[in-house]
């Protein structure tokens, strides 16, 4: 369920995304609203946000999907995401499962209480979507901050 609930947040923010991002390109065309840099600086704030939330959601689908997989049926107990292309002697002792929704990580535990994790592109997610969400709000801080010095200006004059 939450598998399928990631893949619907996924889908409603990459249309955001896109809408967002037209939006922003459509700064450059001639009509646009004034004043153009603080619409610029929203309007991109909103693509980044949508685009972190693509990704993280992308992500949750994949931990969620794999957390899913695990007693369902024969042949599913350890996890099959810790046994699936992975060399015996990798999958050797293992035992159980951990998966974590934030950060993303889908671990494979072992006897020995060594762990790997199953899947290697859940680090570059999490560290795509926390880059993303950083850099939308340092631009919504930024607008904020143009804001203000604006006022000050008009304030002094």
């Amino acid at each position: 369920m939450l598998a399928l609930l990631g893949l619907a947040l996924f889908l409603v923010c990459a249309v955001a995304a896109l809408i967002s991002a037209t939006r922003a390109a459509a700064m450059g065309l001639p009509g646009r609203p004034q004043p153009w840099p603080d619409h610029l600086l929203r309007r991109s704030a909103a693509t980044l946000g949508w685009a972190a939330g693509t990704v993280y959601a992308l992500g949750l689908a994949g931990v969620a999907w794999s957390e899913a997989e695990v007693g369902d049926g024969a042949d599913s107990v350890p996890a099959p995401a810790c046994r699936m292309g992975f060399d015996p002697e990798t999958i050797e002792g293992l035992t159980h499962h951990r998966a974590s929704y934030l950060p993303l990580r889908f671990d494979c535990v072992r006897e020995d209480g060594s762990v790997y994790v199953s899947d290697p592109d859940l680090v570059w997610l999490n560290w795509t979507s926390a880059g993303l969400a950083l850099t939308a709000a340092l631009l919504f801080l930024g607008m904020h901050y143009r804001t203000e010095l604006r006022a000050r200006r008009a304030a002094v004059r």
